[in-house]
């Protein structure tokens, strides 16, 4: 679940983050650059949450496995300035420039949240394949040394 709601969380942030630069360069678009930014948060919401079931399965902890410890503490950052934008928008504490400083505060932290789960699954695939290397040579000198 994971592997399609990251990409598609990817590109409703792009779409998001180009309506919050048009009204923050224009002033227009202020309606459709609220409404991408409530879509990315939903977004955001579900992918956290199918996140900590993936997390509860895995390693029997819905948040802050060891594995994932750090992420998930930036991950509570992101959820709180996406959460903090929904609050202000519908309370109207903040309203045009100051809302969509806070939409680009939350995206620069999702920006470093998916940066620091890319490389640690990144760095999960080459020890992955490190090991596969390893047990092969181990296979294929263990066989050479049975025909010799």
């Amino acid at each position: 679940m994971q592997g399609l709601l990251a990409p598609i969380q990817f590109f409703i942030f792009l779409g998001s983050l180009g309506f919050v630069l048009r009204y923050l360069f224009t002033g227009e678009g202020l309606e459709i650059a609220n409404q991408s930014v409530v879509v990315k948060t939903l977004t955001l919401y579900t992918i956290m949450i199918t996140g900590c079931i993936w997390e509860k399965v895995v390693f029997g902890r819905y948040l802050f496995a060891p594995s994932f410890y750090w992420e998930d503490v930036f991950s509570m950052l992101v959820l709180a300035l996406h959460t903090g934008y929904l609050y202000a928008m519908y309370t109207q504490k903040l309203q045009g420039v100051e809302l969509m400083y806070l939409a680009l505060a939350a995206y620069a932290t999702y920006v470093v949240n998916a940066g620091q789960f890319i490389l640690k699954l990144r760095a999960a695939r080459l020890d992955q394949e490190a090991k596969l290397r390893e047990a092969t040579a181990v296979k294929h000198e263990g066989f050479q040394g049975v025909t010799a």
